[in-house]
């Protein structure tokens, strides 16, 4: 006996090559259609898509967006019916009688109406009209 007629005593069994047609039916064990069916496919990690996920930055607001005030116009007629013991107004007066939410907020007088009372007015803006009404009236804008 030779080397080249040795044979084994047991039957030798081939490994299954997967994913290159036949022997597993049609699809080759890569299931049915899609991206994953088919040849040089690239999946995106699943990673990626969880963090898409995460809220960016919660609490956070844009700092541009914040700075920005808002101008609150307010008219004479008003400025008796609330101011009508005090003198001297000014913005601090507006946050004290929670006419303006915030401190960042602008305040603008409007004249609608002629004034009794002589007010004083210091850091406020106020238009032409109400300002001759409340020089009229014996006041003064500062």
């Amino acid at each position: 006996m030779q080397i080249h007629e040795l044979r084994s005593k047991y039957k030798t069994i081939k490994e299954k090559r997967v994913g290159r047609g036949g022997k597993r039916g049609t699809t080759s064990g890569r299931g049915q259609k899609g991206q994953g069916a088919r040849a040089g496919r690239k999946l995106r990690p699943a990673e990626r898509d969880i963090l898409l996920k995460f809220p960016k930055l919660r609490g956070i607001k844009n700092p541009a967006k914040r700075v920005k005030a808002r101008v609150v116009e307010f008219k004479l007629s008003n400025l008796e019916k609330v101011f009508h013991g005090e003198k001297v107004i000014t913005k601090e007066s507006f946050v004290k009688k929670r006419l303006i939410s915030r401190a960042t907020d602008k305040v603008k007088i409007i004249g609608n109406n002629e004034l009794k009372t002589a007010f004083s007015i210091h850091g406020i803006a106020v238009s032409e009209g109400a300002k001759k009404m409340i020089e009229k009236a014996g006041g003064e804008v500062k």
